[in-house]
């Protein structure tokens, strides 16, 4: 047993792990904060269409008064096509944003977070300001890094000390400098620690299968702790930990989709694997994965059993789909528009096909093995979007650095993914923002007090030029391509402006930054490598 755990806690770090060994040993913190202006007494923007994230249609024009970090009023200033009221404008403030034309949104939610990684991303300040100039202001790390190093970069940021995302702390089992309790392999071991991990001040629990006995152990004291738990229910133990066995034993999230078909397969107990499977190596890891699609029955009574139980245990679905949507067209996400100016040499180093590499498993990669992902996407699409349709809470993350996705674009992928699965563009904008600063706040028993553009709440809000209702390609940092008038072809969108804590940031200079970043690094380490 003790060597199982042990194993299990290598495979949970392994998104963390430096496989070089000529690579830097461990992730920079963000440098002392030189970007973003105010917050300010009163800041006021003027004009402004709202999509409020509560899933309200948009309305406008509006202007947003902010004092501080706080959102005080937002105040209907008129009609569409008509000449504003200048009585029923709030009065001046001492900053003024004009948005006549623009799209105001809250900030993102990315409910799934890594922060870099040594050998392929080591600055946090290129992985923060990628999901800044997205709009995203808030993440779930889990982790981040290490457990002082979250902790560290959490307070950090709620200081705006650093440019960065407000961080919530998510961290596994056996993490910490000085837990002296040794491998997470009994009850009395798991519950010691979650106490432990209070005491540090985490916000929650990153879980991987466990033993029933431990699994119950860590969330039923996470439970009396107040923090919350997300769950990748890795292959290694979802024999015996699926989605619904987590579930019953109180899990608030599920990432991925690991344990979700294997909670209702029709005519097995576990995956029927090949005779050669190996789940070292990562071809047959996530190329036999996608198989499971013919395994299930939709709408079938296990199905229907399935969606009905979780809704009752009321269980959060962050799926994070664009991670895995390399496997349904790899030539396309190796070949993304952003990838020649934004995306470091060492990360893509990293992307490459490699045995040792984490995600980077095109061993050798078939349109057989595309075929099954494309399949497989279709019926986790469709259960959860019967989940939503239900009253299920889903939410957007991203776990971006691994399989060719980027920090910040893999997010607004995300985006897209959840309206190819059914959701109107309003649904999947209130997973990006309410949905997730529900699920975080749900462990606390506090009110909400982010994730919507509405008075009282963090003044954390996304600008954009474009309507992302009607493409949420805009929202990329690349943008969208059109033709404009004079027939040329030109990008548009962009998010314009990311305010986080009442701080406003350029999201036009953060991707700047990002670029100067990488032309830096092609200059030290050399441009990318196509193969």
């Amino acid at each position: 047993m003790k060597r199982i755990m042990q194993l299990s806690f290598i495979i949970a770090v392994a998104v963390i792990t430096v496989f070089a060994q000529d690579k830097p040993k461990s992730i920079l913190p963000g440098p002392d904060r030189s970007e973003g202006e105010g917050p300010f007494n009163r800041l006021v923007i003027r004009g402004a269409t709202v999509i409020d994230g509560s899933g309200a249609p948009p309305m406008g024009p509006v202007d947003i008064v902010i004092e501080g970090n706080k959102i005080t009023a937002v105040q209907s200033v008129g009609y569409p096509g008509v000449p504003i009221n200048e009585k029923r404008r709030p009065k001046p403030g001492d900053n003024e944003i004009d948005a006549h034309g623009a799209y105001v949104m809250p900030g993102f939610v990315d409910m799934h977070a890594h922060a870099g990684d040594p050998q392929k991303a080591p600055e946090t300040e290129y992985v923060y300001k990628l999901w800044l100039a997205h709009g995203v202001t808030t993440v779930r790390g889990v982790p981040i890094g290490s457990m002082e190093f979250s902790l560290t970069e959490k307070e950090r940021s709620a200081k705006n000390e650093i440019t960065a995302p407000r961080i919530w702390a998510y961290q596994f089992p056996g993490q910490g400098n000085d837990w002296k309790g040794g491998p997470i392999n009994s009850p009395e071991t798991a519950r010691q620690w979650v106490k432990y991990a209070a005491r540090k001040g985490v916000d929650g629990i990153k879980l991987r299968a466990f033993d029933p006995e431990i699994m119950e152990a860590i969330l039923d004291e996470a439970k009396k702790h107040n923090l919350g738990s997300t769950a990748h229910l890795a292959q290694t133990g979802v024999a015996r930990m699926n989605t619904i066995d987590a579930a019953r034993l109180g899990l608030g999230t599920q990432t991925h989709y690991y344990g979700l078909f294997e909670s209702m397969y029709e005519n097995h107990d576990i995956q029927p694997w090949p005779v050669d499977m190996n789940y070292s190596d990562e071809q047959h890891r996530f190329g036999q994965v996608a198989r499971q699609w013919s395994l299930v029955n939709p709408n079938g009574e296990k199905w229907e059993s399935l969606k009905k139980e979780l809704l009752a245990l009321d269980m959060t679905m962050d799926p994070t789909m664009n991670i895995y949507a390399a496997g349904r067209d790899v030539m396309k996400a190796r070949n993304a528009d952003w990838h020649s100016i934004y995306t470091l040499p060492s990360q893509w180093e990293y992307y490459m096909p490699s045995r040792r590499a984490h995600g980077s498993y095109w061993f050798n990669w078939t349109t057989a093995d595309e075929i099954a992902w494309k399949k497989f996407y279709q019926v986790w699409m469709q259960f959860l979007n019967e989940y939503k349709n239900a009253g299920g809470r889903v939410t957007t993350g991203s776990d971006s650095g691994f399989i060719y996705k980027l920090y910040g674009f893999g997010y607004i992928e995300e985006l897209e993914l959840l309206q190819e699965a059914g959701f109107h563009p309003l649904e999947v904008l209130r997973a990006a923002t309410l949905h997730g600063a529900e699920t975080l706040h749900k462990p606390l028993g506090t009110p909400v007090n982010f994730g919507m553009v509405k008075a009282g709440y963090l003044a954390d809000l996304v600008i954009v030029d474009e309507n992302p209702l009607a493409n949420f390609k805009v929202l990329y940092g690349t943008g969208a391509v059109k033709i404009n008038e004079n027939n040329e072809v030109v990008r548009v969108g962009g998010v314009k402006t990311t305010i986080k804590d009442g701080i406003v940031y350029d999201a036009k200079q953060l991707l700047a930054d990002v670029e100067n970043m990488v032309k830096q690094a092609k200059r030290r380490d050399g441009d990318l490598k196509k193969y």
